[in-house]
Parts: C-alpha cells; structure tokens; sequence
C-alpha cells in the first residue's frame, strides 16, 4: 500500500488509521490494531481540565510505555489556555503529535460545549486551535484536528472551519461523515469529506462507516481523501487494517486468518490490557473487547453470556483459549461474520 500522507516530521506507513474511540482505543488496543496493518492511531481523548490529570483514568491515557511511533494524543476542552497547557502536559509524557477533539457527540462532552459541540462556536474553536499550534510548535509538535460536517444538516460547516484551522497551522484534518445531531444513526456521507479534500492543501481523512475492504476502496474514490479512519469496524475485528490494505494494492481478498491465530492475537491484548489495567479493573473492561472479538462466530453469544460471569484474569484467559481451541477444531480459518452494508450505495455509487 501507498506511504501514508506527512505529519510534520512522520511519514506514515500506509493510509489506515485507528480512530480515538473512548473507552477503547487504550495503548494495547492500538498496539494491536499497528501490528495487524494499521499506520497510525490516534488515542482516547484526554481531558484539558488539570484537577483530573492525576486522576487514574487521565494517567492510564497519558501511558505510552512501549507504544510505538509516532504517538498521537487526543485532548478536549473548551477553553483555549487549559488546551494549550493540555497539549505540553501530553509532550511531556511523550506525545509526538497533539489532534484536537471537534468531533466527540457525547452528550456528557457537547453539554459542557465541548467535542462537536464547538462547531457551532466558531470563533472559540480557532482560538483554542490557535493556541493549542501556538504550545505545540516551538517543541516541533504538529497539530491535528477531528471534527465532524457539522451541528446538524442545516449547519454544515466543515468546508469553513477546516479552512480556519488550515490556516491557524494545523497539519492534518479528519472529518466524520456525520452531523453531531446524527451521533452514530443514518449513513455517513462523503459529499461534505470531498469538499472539505477540495478546499485543503493539508491532508484530509476520511471516517465514518468503513467497514469492508470495497467499501475502503469506493470512500477513497467517493472523497479523494489523503488517509482512511476506522473505529467501530476495527472493534473484535482489528485485522481488518490488514485486509484492507492487501485489497488496496492488489484488489483480491486475503483468505480469512487462521483461528489459532485470532487466538493468539486475543490472548495477548488480554495480557497487555491486564498490564495496563491490573486484574480487577481489566477483567471488567476486557469483557466488552472479547465480546466484540466472538459476537459473531458459531457458539459466540453463549460463550459471551458465560464471559461476564467469570471475575479472575485466569478464569478469562483459559475460558477464551478453550473457546478457540473448540472453534479451531470445527474452523481451522475463522468463520467469516456477516456484515450489514454501513453505507447508503446510491450516495456512494454518484462518486465512483
């Protein structure tokens, strides 16, 4: 696959990226996704409020042991000074690139007028990506932006705010194809991604609803963006990096991976996910990524049901390893899942 596009001094691998996800996209679950094909990722998003920096959760997002180059860190806010000295308190514990959070629809985050919220208030968002550049760029720090098309369909204000941030010196823009009032519902569009790619010099990145290999392929075409941004379709399946990036250069598919090696893969985020979280807050919060991770195969939702019940990382670790070692048996490739189309192929098919 193509070189990735230039993040002041990173030239990235390839074009895929792991979007910030809250609550998942932790430093083993990014490591994950980077071994299995993604080029980048992004974390979750770290809070420009101080009084919570200490606090346990901001100190398991600002770790970044063992985390491989470059290091993207995600910070909200509202206030422009509290996100510049967020962005040099993130530098200090190793961040090597600073995105800024336009994009979260959290109603928790948009209350306080944060996230997408900050799309309706435009001259607060270019001041805080003024002063967030401003703290970045005498460490040689660039700056990133997410964002979304807008408040809701009738303000679309992508074109006009990434051409502000462009401006204020930001070095990469990625948009969600959705409106804050769309949260997840509907179908993205990729209309809004195109123009937003035609007003811009800086590289642009296309998210929202990227599921499949052809459909990685036919939002490229749709959007003519720089970089992809894959979230909820990476969740139990992080492989898919790998798989897109394989029918990118040569257009065929990759056989499905072997089971035992999907095994594999999940034990050892499990392990990781333990380092990072200790046993008793990281068997609570792996429940949900071996969930993702069988959902879908034979025997999956029982599998599933049994997992919650189990309280020791022993007990989920042999209880996951026993599964696939059943499921290996039957399967030696892992059973492929159906997927539901995630996007509206009419607005698609008008870019193809």
């Amino acid at each position: 696959m193509r070189p990735g596009p230039q993040i002041g001094g990173f030239v990235l691998p390839n074009a895929l990226f792991v979007a910030p996800m809250a609550g998942v996209t932790d430093r083993p679950f990014r490591q994950l996704c980077k071994r299995l094909g993604a080029g980048y990722a992004v974390s979750e998003m770290v809070t420009s409020r101080p009084d919570l920096w200490d606090s346990l959760k901001t100190s398991r997002r600002a770790n970044h042991e063992g985390e491989t180059a470059p290091i993207a860190v995600q910070i909200a806010g509202t206030e422009p000074q509290m996100m510049a000295d967020a962005a040099r308190y993130n530098i200090d514990r190793g961040a090597q690139i600073i995105d800024i959070n336009m994009g979260c629809p959290a109603k928790k985050v948009c209350n306080k007028w944060a996230g997408s919220a900050l799309m309706r208030d435009e001259p607060t968002a270019l001041a805080i990506v003024e002063a967030v550049v401003a703290a970045c760029a005498p460490l040689g720090v660039p700056v990133t932006l997410k964002m979304r098309t807008g408040w809701c369909d009738t303000e679309r204000n992508a074109v006009q705010l990434a051409r502000g941030a462009q401006a204020a010196g930001v070095a990469l823009v990625t948009v969600h194809g959705r409106t804050r009032e769309q949260g997840y519902k509907g179908w993205a569009e990729y209309d809004t991604i195109a123009a937003v790619k035609a007003a811009l010099s800086i590289p642009v990145v296309a998210n929202g609803d990227i599921d499949s290999p052809e459909k990685a392929a036919q939002v490229l075409r749709a959007t003519g963006a720089d970089a992809l941004m894959i979230g909820r379709a990476a969740q139990g399946r992080p492989w898919i990096f790998r798989e897109i990036a394989h029918y990118l250069d040569t257009g065929a598919h990759l056989p499905p991976p072997a089971t035992r090696e999907v095994q594999g893969w999940l034990l050892e985020h499990l392990q990781d996910h333990m380092g990072l979280y200790g046993e008793r807050a990281g068997v609570r919060t792996a429940r949900k990524h071996i969930g993702w991770a069988v959902r879908a195969l034979p025997g999956g939702e029982a599998f599933r049901a049994v997992m919650n019940t189990l309280e020791t990382a022993d007990a989920q670790h042999r209880a996951v390893a026993t599964f696939f070692d059943q499921l290996a048996d039957a399967h030696p490739l892992l059973p492929q899942p159906v997927i539901a189309p995630a996007a509206n192929q009419d607005q698609i098919a008008r870019h193809a």
